[in-house]
C-alpha cells in the first residue's frame, strides 16, 4: 500500500498541549499495551504497518513539523515539505510530485491519501488496503471512503451514493449542513465525508498539471507560495463525474476537540492527577511537574502545560479557538529532530531551558550575535565542540559561550542540559548555522 498522511492544522483547538509546531497529532495521549504513552501519528504510523509492513508512508505536512515527525517517527518516512500553508489540492499535488520524482513511484501505481489524525481501529487500515485495491482496478478515477455516519453531524460533509451497496457510484456531494438538513441526508443514505481519497498517482499530476503550471517536483517546489489556496474537494472531486464510495462502518472519531479527544482516552488522568470519588466525566492532561487535584467537578477537563492551563467544561471546550487567539505568548515547548526543548524561566534579560538530546543526536553547529549561554549538564554523557574544539562532557560540567562562540553538543546517551541564555536581546532569529 502506498499512503499520503495529511499533516496540517495549527495548535490551537486542544491549547494548552498543542501551539504553532505542536499540533494535535504530536501530543502523547494514547496508552500502548506497554504502559507508555504514544502520539496519534505514532499511533496511526504503528496501526499501517501493522496492516501492511511494505506500506510506503509519505507525510505532506508543513516545515514546522518536519522535526516532531523525525523525533517520533523516525528518519525513515518520506515527508513532503510544504514551504507554507496552501490547503489540501496543493499539499497534494506537491505530494504527488514527490512520489514520481522523488520515490520513484510510477504513475499507473494507485495510492491512498488521508488525514493523519482520526481515531480509529485496524479496519480502518485493511478497508485503505480495499480502497489502495479497487483504486488500481476500477474504472473510475476516484474511490472514496464513506463513513456511516452515527449521527445527523453538522462538522461533516456528506456523499450521496447511488446504492446502499458496499461500493457504489457517487450521485452528488453536500456540504456541511445544518443538523435538520443532515437528518434529512441520512435518511437519503448519505455518508460522512472522511476525507479519504484513493486514486491512480498518474491522475492526481494530470489534474496537477491541468491547474498548475509546473515540470516537476522541484519546480513546484520552488513556486509553491504562488499556488491558489483551494482544497483537494473543490479542485478535484467535485468536478469529477467518475467516482466511486466504499463504505465503512468501524470505528472512526475525528479528535479535533478537547471534548472528542477525552472521549477516546483510556484512563481519565495522564499525567499527574488525582480525582475524588465525587467527580463525573472529568479527564486531566498534565505536564506539569505538580500535582492537579479536582473535587466535585463533573464533565471538565483540565489540562496543564508549559504553555498554560486551561479548566473547562467539556462542551464549552469546542469553542476555546477565539480565547486562544488573543494570547501572544512564545512556544514554551516542541519536539525537534534531535531530542525536545522545554522553557523553563522567561524574564527581561534571561530565558532558562531544558534541553533533552536523544542518543546519538546533535544540535546544529551555531553561534549567536547577542546572547551569551551557560550550558550545565544534568544527566547523561556526550561531547561539546565549541569554537571547533571538542571535550567530553559529564553530569555536573558548566560550559559558557560568549556571544560570537560556534558551539554544538552531542549525545552519546540521552543528554539533559540546563542552558541558560542571557543578553539584551534573545530571539530564534538570532542563529546563524555552520
Amino acid at each position: 500500500m502506498n499512503i499520503v498522511l495529511l499533516s496540517g492544522g495549527s495548535g490551537q483547538r486542544l491549547w494548552p498541549l498543542s501551539n504553532d509546531i505542536r499540533s494535535k497529532q504530536f501530543i502523547k495521549i494514547f496508552r500502548k499495551a506497554d504502559g507508555t504513552l504514544e502520539s496519534m501519528v505514532q499511533r496511526v504510523y504503528r496501526q499501517i504497518k501493522t496492516v501492511d509492513p511494505e506500506a510506503l508512508v509519505t507525510i505532506a505536512t508543513s516545515k514546522s513539523q518536519v522535526s516532531a515527525i523525525n523525533n517520533q517517527l523516525g528518519e525513515n518516512v518520506g515527508i513532503s515539505v510544504e514551504p507554507c500553508r496552501r490547503d489540501t489540492f496543493p499539499a497534494i499535488a506537491l505530494a504527488a510530485a514527490y512520489l514520481k520524482d522523488v520515490q520513484g513511484v510510477a504513475e499507473n501505481e494507485p495510492i491512498v491519501i488521508c488525514p493523519v489524525d482520526p481515531y480509529v481501529e485496524k479496519d480502518y487500515f485493511e478497508a485503505l488496503q480495499d480502497l489502495c485495491d479497487r483504486a488500481g482496478e476500477s474504472d473510475a478515477n476516484l474511490v472514496l471512503m464513506g463513513i456511516e455516519p452515527t449521527y445527523p453531524s453538522e462538522k461533516y460533509g456528506y456523499i450521496i451514493p447511488e446504492t446502499a451497496k458496499q461500493l457504489s457510484r457517487v450521485t452528488m456531494f453536500r456540504e456541511k449542513p445544518t443538523k435538520e438538513v443532515a437528518q434529512e441526508y441520512i435518511a437519503q443514505g448519505a455518508l460522512w465525508n472522511g476525507g479519504v481519497f484513493a486514486l491512480r498517482l498518474g491522475y492526481v499530476l494530470k489534474r496537477a498539471h491541468e491547474l498548475i503550471e509546473f515540470t516537476d517536483y522541484e519546480d513546484l517546489f520552488q513556486k509553491y507560495d504562488t499556488l491558489q489556496k483551494i482544497s483537494f474537494d473543490y479542485a478535484v472531486v467535485e468536478k469529477e463525474p467518475e467516482i466511486e464510495v466504499m463504505r465503512f462502518a468501524g470505528t472512526w472519531k475525528d479528535l479535533g476537540t478537547w471534548n472528542t479527544l477525552t472521549e477516546a482516552m483510556d484512563s481519565n488522568c495522564v499525567g499527574e492527577g488525582v480525582l475524588n470519588d465525587t467527580c463525573e466525566n472529568v479527564h486531566v492532561v498534565n505536564e506539569l511537574n505538580v500535582p492537579i487535584l479536582c473535587m466535585g467537578l463533573k464533565d471538565i477537563v483540565v489540562a496543564a502545560s508549559p504553555e498554560g492551563i486551561l479548566v473547562s467544561d467539556k462542551e464549552q471546550s469546542s469553542y476555546i479557538k477565539p480565547y486562544v487567539n488573543q494570547f501572544d505568548q512564545k512556544v514554551m515547548f516542541a519536539e525537534k529532530s534531535w531530542g525536545s526543548f522545554r522553557v523553563l524561566d522567561v524574564r527581561d534579560h534571561s530565558m532558562t531551558i531544558k534541553v533533552t538530546l536523544n542518543p546519538g543526536h546533535r544540535m546544529n553547529y551555531h553561534s549567536h550575535d547577542f546572547r551569551d549561554e551557560v550550558w550545565t549538564v544534568i544527566a547523561g554523557e556526550g561531547r561539546a565542540v565549541i569554537d571547533d574544539v571538542e571535550q567530553t562532557v559529564k553530569v555536573g560540567d558548566v560550559l559558557t559561550m560568549k556571544a560570537g562562540c560556534k558551539h554544538t553538543i552531542i549525545a552519546d546517551t540521552e543528554l539533559q542540559v540546563i542552558e541558560v541564555q542571557i543578553g539584551d536581546e534573545i530571539s530564534v532569529h538570532d542563529k546563524h548555522k555552520y
